[in-house]
């Protein structure tokens, strides 16, 4: 005698929940997003990659092959190295975010921008991290060239990323200070204006000790000087935290955040 199985009961179709689910990219998507922008923005623009990159080389390399400039004793290239990482750090915090900055505020950029769901805070973090992602590039290129060229750096590595980051603060501050309150067009003429005169007054490829001595303390004041003095203090001496150069950069990081951050206009 044979039965008939007995029939499984048929399995319940699978509900799918296609409700459209609304809302944000997370922020850390969106800053990073931003903050590739931003750096390839500056990578493929001629100007700026001239600004932060070609001339610190440049300058390397001609006052390092070359005896136009008196630079005391030792060998050349291990004074000029550390200013010109310093010059790197300003023409990308300070010269070119300042410009760029400041044609975007003309333009309606950051007014555009700040209707996104990217906050302000955001867009700072994001610029921020571009402005950093730019000055690393620098500083593999710079010292790739100057090791190059015969420089034999040592010191402490934390003291010199301390330095760097004090200095990227204190000229991201002015730079989007100035960003922030002046027209574009004059943002474009101070802010070159500036580059130039602390390349020429600042200690990076011209000894303070140079100048006289009442000068010479006012420019030891400067945030330019005062970065490529502890980096030299650092990588030619050895020195570990340079006090006065890190005071001197903390003062104007402090100085220049706050004044951006009060005084700073979007539109």
């Amino acid at each position: 005698m044979t039965t008939t199985p007995a029939a499984t009961p048929a399995a319940a179709p699978v509900e799918l929940d296609l409700s459209p689910a609304p809302g944000a990219v997370p922020l850390p998507r969106m800053i990073l997003s931003q903050a590739g922008y931003e750096f390839r923005a500056v990578v493929r623009n001629g100007e700026q990659l001239l600004l932060t990159l070609i001339i610190p080389v440049v300058l390397l390399t001609l006052f390092s092959a070359t005896s136009l400039l008196d630079l005391g004793s030792g060998r050349r290239v291990d004074f000029l190295a550390p200013g010109i990482l310093a010059l790197a750090v300003m023409s990308t915090a300070f010269t070119g975010q300042a410009i760029g900055t400041g044609f975007e505020r003309r333009y309606g950029v950051l007014k555009r921008l700040g209707a996104t769901p990217l906050p302000r805070g955001g867009l700072i973090a994001a610029k921020t991290l571009s402005v950093v992602a730019v000055e690393i590039l620098q500083a593999v290129v710079v010292c790739a060239v100057a090791l190059a060229l015969g420089w034999h750096p040592h010191g402490d590595p934390v003291s010199v990323v301390v330095l760097l980051l004090l200095g990227t603060a204190a000229f991201s501050g002015f730079g989007l200070l100035m960003a922030g309150t002046l027209r574009a067009e004059a943002t474009l003429a101070a802010a070159n204006l500036v580059y130039i005169l602390l390349l020429a007054v600042g200690g990076v490829v011209f000894p303070l000790d140079k100048f006289p001595g009442a000068v010479r303390d006012v420019l030891e004041l400067l945030p330019i000087s005062a970065l490529a003095d502890g980096l030299r203090q650092v990588l030619q001496h050895g020195v570990a935290f340079p006090g006065k150069p890190l005071l001197v950069l903390a003062v104007w990081a402090a100085a220049g955040l706050a004044l951006a951050a009060r005084f700073f206009r979007w539109e």
